[in-house]
């Protein structure tokens, strides 16, 4: 195919909208099965990221999440009011508060992360051959590529 004048073909250009399209819907399904409706992606984006790197301040958080301090403020005042965080004085600097996940935050981070592989794991039992599996971890191992430029 002919590159558009942008230098992109479009098998290109069109691979690009498709894989959008269906990692849009992919993320919004996995988000139903988690049950994460209570909360917004901006929250549940947080908390994963208190979960895997542990205690942070707020402005530690909105710096690695690209929001603005005041936006973390809110997100964080919305998982402390559903019990998922707890906040405690930094021991190097008594002005800050250090964020943490409660057993409650832990368990739900934990839960959703079952509830996800488990119906991802079962979707591509019941829908897809083995052959089929192993086309798209073929084609996973391609796309990888695109997330280490």
């Amino acid at each position: 195919m002919e590159p558009t004048p942008d230098g992109v073909s479009d098998s290109a250009a069109g691979a690009a909208r498709d894989i959008a399209v269906v990692v849009g819907r992919l993320r919004r399904r996995l988000r139903e099965v988690a049950g994460d409706q209570d909360l917004t992606p901006s929250q549940v984006s947080a908390l994963t990221l208190i979960g895997k790197h542990g205690a942070a301040t707020a402005s530690a958080l909105a710096a690695a999440e690209g929001v603005r301090p005041q936006s973390m403020a809110a997100i964080l005042g919305s998982l402390d009011q559903h019990g998922l965080i707890r906040r405690s004085p930094d021991p190097d600097d008594g002005r800050r508060q250090l964020v943490t996940l409660t057993e409650t935050g832990r368990a739900r981070i934990e839960g959703d992360r079952s509830a996800r592989r488990e119906w991802l794991a079962r979707a591509m039992q019941e829908k897809y051959t083995e052959d089929e599996r192993r086309t798209i971890i073929e084609a996973l191992a391609l796309l990888e590529r695109i997330t280490h430029s």
